[in-house]
């Protein structure tokens, strides 16, 4: 992929799209100046309400065109990951790094680059990298006209403003039908319901999957979300499971079957909180990666932004050297130092997040220090009822101390208890409903040189995230 530049292209906008660009601006200044946040999303909400047609406008002139992420679990990782593969190759990225994933995020991260008279601030090749919720999908697809939608997975998440999976798979073929003619649809094919998706909406999807995992058998997990044929409702056979419902699988009923995928990851072999080591494969070329993430969700995650690399045309090596010095993403295995000790966020907002991050910790440490937060404010979803499906049980004998925050610790205190996970060093697990002072709890807890797991939801990641900033641990998510 070349990274051809020029100086900016002056374009004629309307006074009511400068006006909303003012606004937008404006918004952003008042909102960090105050200390309110970081200005990811009000300024695009304020801005689309005086001129509705911002995005599209705005959109129309990334003349490199735009990819639109997507997925329940990953889009942040996947985004970043992408973005660094992008700038590795040389290219101007323009993307809602934040994780502000609402139109609203998408106008924010926009207005931030362009100026007040509607031209953007970087190279005409600037390229549109959008991070994008799942229910919001198709009306930004409709906005952004994306030339690539890179679909990650279908958990089930926030059951009370989703719904079940497959009403979110109806949203997300609405999105397809919405796309350019030649929009090429960048699909998961170890993801029965993703696979179904992409098959039956666009004419030629480019699949990603993996290949193999030692040690990975084929019997399904408590939290699958796929437990029939999602073509024809028959029994559906798995040859492996990966995560969840993700894996090898046909439908022992009609032709349904995984789709063979273009971009593979091979002998996957994980390494605990070091990473992994895979060998990314696309047709005959294929390179050994060290992945410094950690989890096999993280390789489905480094796999989704290689398969769009690819779709964009980027050179297997250059991929491959920027997935090797991938970074985390804010809260998703953040590594921090504090007070001495090492401390990871692991963001985790539904049962197959849940198990993934546990399993994770259990093959990094024999007894696991723990601070759990549990939120249930609206961009967490309402109904914790999620935790019961979660397999919390794989942590009996494996925790050190445990500590429970948020606004429903003491739920998660209940789904411990009948897990039967409780502090192994005798004492009673503390619930403190306050954030900072669960954090404090649970760092006072710690011996020498021990490490703290904090595994939050969404909100609650976010409250000791700006716990951490305030005490000089961490910079602003938005500085990210």
């Amino acid at each position: 992929m070349d990274s051809r530049a020029g100086s900016a292209r002056r374009v004629t906008v309307s006074p009511r799209t400068m006006l909303a660009l003012f606004v937008g601006k404006l918004a952003a200044v008042m909102t960090r100046s105050l200390g309110k946040g970081g200005g990811t999303s009000l300024p695009g909400l304020l801005a689309t309400r005086v001129q509705p047609h911002l995005v599209r406008e705005l959109a129309s002139q990334l003349q490199r065109g735009t990819i639109v992420v997507s997925g329940t679990n990953g889009k942040t990782t996947t985004s970043r990951m992408l973005a660094s593969i992008l700038t590795e190759a040389g290219v101007s990225v323009l993307r809602n790094a934040s994780g502000s994933n609402l139109t609203r995020g998408v106008a924010s991260a926009l207005i931030a680059r362009f100026d007040l008279w509607g031209t953007i601030r970087s190279e005409v090749s600037t390229f549109g990298l959008f991070e994008v919720d799942e229910a919001a999908l198709p009306e930004v697809v409709e906005l952004v006209q994306p030339s690539k939608l890179l679909l990650n997975n279908l958990f089930r998440d926030q059951l009370d403003r989703y719904g079940e999976v497959a009403m979110v798979a109806r949203l997300w073929s609405k999105a397809i039908a919405r796309l350019p003619a030649a929009a090429i649809v960048i699909a998961n094919a170890d993801d029965p319901l993703v696979a179904e998706v992409a098959v039956n909406n666009s004419e030629c999807p480019l699949y990603f999957g993996i290949s193999s995992v030692p040690d990975k058998g084929s019997t399904g997990e408590h939290a699958s979300d796929v437990k029939t044929c999602p073509r024809c409702g028959g029994p559906i056979e798995y040859t492996l499971v990966t995560l969840g419902h993700l894996g090898h699988y046909r439908c022992s009923n009609c032709e349904f079957v995984r789709p063979e995928p273009v971009v593979c990851a091979e002998n996957v072999r994980l390494r605990g909180i070091d990473g992994s080591d895979f060998t990314l494969a696309a047709g005959d070329v294929s390179a050994s990666v060290h992945f410094p993430l950690p989890g096999l969700y993280n390789v489905y995650n480094a796999l989704a932004a290689a398969a769009a690399a690819t779709a964009l045309g980027i050179d297997m090596s250059q991929i491959a050297t920027a997935l090797g010095n991938a970074t985390a993403a804010f809260g998703r295995m953040e590594r921090l130092e504090v007070d001495g000790h090492t401390v990871y966020l692991a963001l985790a907002k539904n049962p197959a997040g849940l198990n993934e991050v546990m399993r994770t910790i259990l093959q990094s440490s024999e007894k696991a220090n723990l601070l759990m937060l549990l939120n249930d404010n609206t961009a967490d979803g309402h109904d914790v009822s999620w935790i019961w499906d979660a397999d919390v049980e794989m942590l009996a004998g494996h925790t050190g101390q445990v500590a429970f925050s948020g606004t429903r610790a003491p739920d998660m205190a209940l789904r411990f208890k009948y897990a039967e996970v409780s502090d192994e060093r005798g004492g009673k697990s503390r619930i403190e409903l306050n954030t900072e002072a669960g954090l404090v709890h649970a760092l006072a807890g710690l011996g020498a040189g021990e490490v703290l797991f904090v595994v939050p939801t969404y909100t609650a990641m976010l409250d000791v995230r700006g716990v951490l900033t305030r005490l000089g641990h961490v910079n602003p998510y938005w500085e990210e």
